[in-house]
């Protein structure tokens, strides 16, 4: 039983009136990020007697209990502490603490929306609380969960959660951000019991946060990526990548082209669910055909289309660009699935063409230097035909009304054609031929996207130089702008840093089960959301993190 339940009724009534005009104090700041509200009205940082707060809720120097009882002039509300900020995974931007019992949810208890379109967000909170979902409604209960829409033309993704009198309020200027909002409800309860009394506000530092999926080279279940999926939801993350064709295998259902096909393959109806689900989390699913390499699913199917050296020797994974009919085939391919993946991004692809990892690839790949000069003159190169195909599959998928991104090793230096302007360059690695550090994308205006092969990573069966990453290296070492190793690029590139995203490669498929990926991935995908929400240095130690991350579970 806690303290308020202990009180007399004549207690309970100064209490309840106590809350109601308690005055919300002290702001805290967690994290070194930028945009934490400075402007919020919660006096700076300091509590009623002017000391400043820190990140775990007490006061500079003494115990919040104690400066309540120091009080000269005793009151009803003084008699709760001031309370502590939440302790979520990511952490809250902001917290202005308050004196209050906080708010815990009761069989009895409702949540409304001001708005019809968040009754998704409702129900869902509602269900896992254990609440009544009562749709819109405009009285006021004691015990009430409100969410509302607000605050137009801020970041849809921020939120302002209010804790007071018994209730809570959740709004926001896009569902997402009310979204959010729950999902910090959700791990205040879950974790402590109880909400703590005061005003949360939050919001992301960076708007992509991945989690990339290879299901080309091992078949996940159905149930297993949407567990993930509830699982990004809870994090806050927004973007789960698709990548579903390989050399191995191409593993969705196709009608445009079903020989290509893999057995082991999830239906058309089975993505829907899938997209679907996402959807209601916020997160969109990002597909990816990658092409001209890694095809080999493909071309296993189309043999003809297969590329060949100038001795007749297939290559790996490589389709032969100076083919109309390639060309045909991908795109079919893209247009088909454009109407499944209901979301505004895709990813192309483009790393990795064999043509371009020899010598000399005029020589080697005659019939590809000959169309190259074909379309683009006496000077055109295999690089610039290959810049063209990632071009025109850029010209397929932006008529679906598509944001595009393709890796960076499908960028290359000196070639008289350039890249489509509006590609966004996922960086991975900075290992290929002619490599070019992250700057240079940069420099060049390009927004990029952090999928830093050194720390994000996570290779089945550890090949090469990889190692599974860990949460707590992420954690300590790790930021948006670490794009490669772990050095940092200038800050004056942070805005067009859009984000990053935590990747499963399945080079050896068997090496673990789906039980162990999600096992390994747990503490690494919580360390990733930290860094993308709030990139400055944690508040928390790792060990603290890692005690955190298993008490909300």
């Amino acid at each position: 039983m806690n303290q308020h339940q202990r009180r007399s009724p004549a207690q309970q009534v100064i209490r309840k009136r106590a809350v109601v005009a308690a005055a919300f104090v002290g702001t805290v700041a967690l994290g070194t990020g930028v945009g934490v509200w400075a402007s919020s009205g919660g006096g700076g940082g300091k509590t009623e007697g002017g000391a400043p707060q820190s990140a775990s809720g007490r006061v500079a120097g003494r115990d919040s209990g104690a400066a309540a009882a120091s009080s000269a002039s005793p009151s009803p509300s003084r008699s709760y502490p001031l309370s502590q900020a939440p302790r979520t995974i990511p952490a809250v931007r902001a917290f202005t603490a308050a004196r209050g019992p906080g708010w815990q949810p009761g069989k009895s208890d409702r949540v409304v929306v001001s708005d019809p379109s968040l009754a998704d967000e409702g129900r869902l909170i509602a269900g896992e609380l254990g609440l009544t979902y009562a749709g819109e409604k405009s009285d006021v209960k004691a015990g009430d969960v409100r969410l509302a829409l607000g605050g137009k033309g801020g970041n849809q993704e921020s939120y302002t959660m209010t804790v007071q009198g018994g209730r809570v309020e959740i709004s926001g200027p896009g569902d997402a951000g009310v979204f959010y909002g729950t999902r910090t409800l959700k791990q205040e309860v879950h974790g402590g019991g109880t909400a703590p009394e005061g005003v949360v506000r939050d919001e992301p530092a960076k708007p992509v946060r991945g989690f990339m999926l290879d299901i080309a080279r091992k078949p996940f279940s159905e149930s297993w990526i949407e567990d993930r999926i509830r699982e990004l939801g809870d994090l806050k993350f927004n973007e789960l990548g698709l990548h579903f064709s390989d050399d191995q295998a191409f593993r969705i259902e196709s009608s445009s082209h079903p020989e290509i096909v893999s057995k082991d393959h999830l239906s058309k109806a089975q993505v829907k669910q899938i997209v679907d689900l996402a959807s209601s989390r916020h997160i969109t699913v990002v597909p990816e055909i990658d092409s001209p390499g890694h095809l080999g699913a493909v071309l296993a199917a189309h043999p003809d289309l297969q590329l060949r050296n100038a001795s007749g020797v297939a290559t790996k994974g490589a389709i032969d660009i100076s083919k109309p009919a390639s060309a045909k085939i991908v795109d079919d391919l893209l247009n088909e699935y454009a109407g499944l993946f209901t979301g505004s991004q895709w990813h192309l692809g483009g790393d990795e063409y064999q043509a371009l990892t020899v010598k000399d690839p005029q020589a080697s790949y005659p019939q590809l230097a000959a169309a190259a000069r074909q379309k683009y003159g006496s000077g055109g190169t295999v690089a610039d035909l290959t810049t063209g195909w990632l071009n025109d599959r850029a010209n397929t998928v932006r008529a679906h009304q598509k944001t595009m991104r393709a890796w960076n090793d499908g960028f290359y230096r000196g070639t008289s054609v350039q890249p489509a302007g509006d590609l966004q360059v996922a960086y991975w690695t900075g290992k290929e031929i002619g490599a070019r550090q992250p700057v240079e994308y940069l420099s060049a205006g390009r927004k990029v996207l952090n999928y830093n092969d050194e720390l994000l990573y996570y290779v089945l069966g550890q090949p090469q130089t990889f190692v599974y990453p860990t949460g707590q290296r992420i954690y300590e070492q790790w930021n948006p702008r670490v794009l490669r190793g772990t050095t940092a690029v200038p800050a004056r590139y942070d805005g067009q840093i859009l984000g990053g995203s935590f990747a499963v490669w399945c080079d050896f498929p068997n090496a673990q089960t789906e039980a162990q990926v999600a096992a390994g991935i747990r503490l690494p995908l919580r360390a990733t959301v930290q860094k993308l929400w709030d990139p400055g240095t944690p508040s928390l130690s790792w060990a603290d993190f890692q005690r955190l991350s298993a008490k909300l579970g």
